[in-house]
């Protein structure tokens, strides 16, 4: 099920999927997690894929984030059809478009809060004072200036959160994929 939501925007897809299906397995193992999917999503427009477990939203959500591939149909992001790129382009186009905020976080446990924020900054060639700086404002925005310094275990589980927030946004991104962002927030 798709609930879709719009801000303000020019009409331009960031996402279109036509026909998409993804198939695991082979044989009389196979499974067809997805099957012959379209989807257009609008810059501004925000989608929450609900379903029961075994439905495919996490497969639609690997497609779109290109952390898998299609086995067949059309992806376009941003106008451009990654459903075939090689593995340095998917993981450029990652990190140049897309932003993620995982259920479980992600964050490295041995960098402070700072510096997972920063850290997508760092494959984009960005210098370390910069990108500090960067993070650091961006920290400031959300309320955790203060905590700049902590590492994830230091932090309660809704500042952990934040933190994954601000990292996954620090890349002004095309795209933010969520897996349940805000369940350890408050209103």
């Amino acid at each position: 099920m798709l609930y879709r939501g719009k801000m303000q925007y020019n009409n331009m897809p960031v996402i279109k999927l036509e026909l998409v299906s993804k198939v695991y397995g082979f044989g009389d193992a196979t499974t067809v997690a997805l099957d012959d999917i379209n989807l257009i999503v609008e810059k501004g427009e925000f989608v929450a894929v609900m379903g029961p477990s075994g439905s495919g939203k996490s497969t639609l959500l690997n497609i779109i984030g290109l952390l898998d591939r299609p086995s067949q149909g059309t992806f376009v992001l941003d106008n451009r059809n990654v459903s075939k790129l090689r593995s340095r382009q998917r993981a450029k186009a990652r990190r140049d478009k897309i932003g993620f905020i995982f259920q479980s976080f992600n964050l490295l446990p041995k960098m402070t809060v700072l510096d997972n924020v920063a850290l997508p900054l760092a494959y984009k060639g960005i210098t370390t004072m910069r990108r500090l700086n960067t993070a650091s404002k961006l920290l400031d925005k959300i309320g955790l200036k203060s905590r700049e310094y902590y590492l994830p275990h230091q932090l309660s589980g809704g500042q952990v959160q934040r933190v994954a927030i601000a990292r996954a946004l620090i890349n002004k991104p095309s795209l933010i994929i969520a897996d349940e962002p805000t369940g350890n927030l408050d209103t």
